[in-house]
């Protein structure tokens, strides 16, 4: 068998995405092998092409670290020819081949099976909207709820940020949503912010405050840095803040006191290596009471040849929403 594929090779200028044909052989190991419907954009994958990105091992790779698809063979009985799954996290993208080819083949123990969400919407959802699923079922499990006061969204125009508002509004949430892009407010309430601001703090230059006025019951963060520090002093007794993001910085200018005189807890969200079962349970929440209502005013669909274009936008702080690549036909 030969099929196409995005393939990331290095040369003297850089990292170079290029549509290639390649063989069976190129898929390497694993136990199901997914004719690859939807992949989609993400920020690991833009530095999965870039020089010096520091997250793929070896090269060529297929880069793509989220796969939705169907089945065309398995090695195992918990999958069968057909079924509609999706696969993302582990060393996909970075260390495996990746989405952006017709097929990939994976470990059975990172596959899940689909159940009431299609292999579009999937994509849509992705490691960001998974991240963002994440994030919320911490503030839930801390037993946030919507009478405990408003939810701050940072990145709101990003991956994790639309689909978290997008989940909270859902399930009855007041979701305030931050972000840098004036022009994105009319968008951000058609998904279901109550309000939008801008940056956090708003006053960059000003003196990081220990404890500020309460502003939040709980947060979903993925700048960091100075806004996280921000947020964490305005959080309310007993708040949750969930952070997943760094794009602000990797450094923390915080002190105990918001931990140690309000309660409040900073959770850290990872869905890369995440186990298998709750993922799977995860993904079944999100075609049910956790499924987002407003993919399609999220999503962008492109087709995979595109991807470089699309990546480079990510990396540069262009690109708002989610964008998903069409594979199946489109090469």
């Amino acid at each position: 068998m030969e099929f196409w594929a995005m393939v990331a090779n290095e040369s003297d200028s850089g990292i170079v995405l290029t549509k290639q044909r390649v063989s069976e052989d190129f898929l390497g190991p694993g136990d199901v092998t997914i004719k690859v419907h939807y992949s989609s954009a993400n920020y690991k994958d833009a530095l999965a092409i870039t020089a010096g990105g520091g997250v793929v091992r070896n090269y060529p790779i297929v880069p793509g670290i989220d796969i939705t698809g169907e089945v065309v063979s398995s090695d195992v009985d918990d999958f069968a020819q057909g079924d509609l799954v999706v696969a993302h996290g582990y060393d996909i993208g970075v260390a495996r081949n990746g989405g952006f080819a017709e097929y990939a083949r994976v470990p059975a123990d990172w596959v899940v099976k689909l159940d009431g969400v299609s292999t579009k919407d999937a994509a849509a959802i992705g490691t960001a909207g998974f991240t963002a699923a994440l994030s919320v079922q911490a503030l839930l499990d801390r037993r946030l709820t919507p009478e405990t006061g408003a939810i701050l969204v940072t990145g709101a125009t990003g991956g994790v940020g639309s689909v978290a508002i997008d989940i909270l509004s859902g399930l009855g949430f007041e979701v305030i949503a931050s972000t840098g892009k004036t022009d994105a407010a009319d968008k951000l309430a058609d998904i279901g912010a109550n309000e939008v601001i801008g940056r956090l703090p708003e006053d960059p230059d000003a003196k990081p405050r220990p404890l500020s006025k309460t502003r939040w019951a709980g947060a979903v963060d993925s700048v960091g840095g100075a806004s996280l520090a921000y947020i964490l002093s305005s959080i309310g007794y007993g708040g949750t803040v969930a952070a997943s993001g760094l794009t602000g910085g990797h450094v923390l200018p915080t002190t105990v006191m918001p931990f140690i005189l309000r309660g409040v807890a900073l959770i850290g969200i990872d869905s890369v290596a995440l186990p298998i079962e709750p993922r799977r349970e995860l993904w079944t929440r999100l075609g049910q009471d956790m499924r987002p209502r407003h993919l399609s005013d999220i999503e962008n669909v492109a087709p995979i040849t595109e991807a470089e274009k699309v990546l480079h936008s990510i990396k540069n702080g262009t690109h708002s929403g989610r964008t998903i690549f069409g594979v199946a036909g489109e090469f």
